[in-house]
């Protein structure tokens, strides 16, 4: 199925069944640049999602489950670098945050249900406080 903008152009492009949005979609600005895509399952955002600005730049990824977000969540700045990266469960914070200047780590959080409960600005007691030597930027 295709929608279009009253200026001619696409709006969405997807595969319905009864109604329902399934499979691999992508929908457009007015400007006919990618504003974001991913897949469906029941009308509902499953698997993995991108999502841009209107000037074609990625300004974040990650997975939705159950039209939900989860697991981990990557943010860019208008250069494309990483700015953060976050575990989501349910569309809140659930984990780690690790926070990005210029691709360097500086700043790592722990949430639980949205709530921030740790901060680490330093990223070797950040790492040995949760046993994570083998964690990869």
């Amino acid at each position: 199925m295709k929608t279009f903008y009253k200026n001619g152009r696409l709006k969405t492009a997807g595969w319905l069944i009864n109604d329902s949005k399934v499979d691999y979609w992508k929908f457009y600005y007015k400007n006919g640049a990618l504003k974001k895509e991913g897949h469906f399952k029941n009308n509902l955002e499953t698997k993995y999602w991108y999502f841009y600005d209107q000037n074609n730049h990625l300004e974040k990824e990650g997975h939705y489950k159950k039209g939900n977000q989860n697991n981990w969540w990557i943010f860019y700045d208008k250069e494309g670098n990483i700015n953060h990266k976050c575990q989501l469960l349910n569309n809140k914070k659930n984990g780690y945050c690790l926070i990005y200047n210029k691709r360097e780590l500086i700043k790592a959080s722990k949430y639980k249900e949205g709530k921030k409960i740790k901060e680490w600005t330093d990223f070797s007691v950040f790492k040995s406080e949760n046993n994570l030597n083998d964690l990869r930027e």
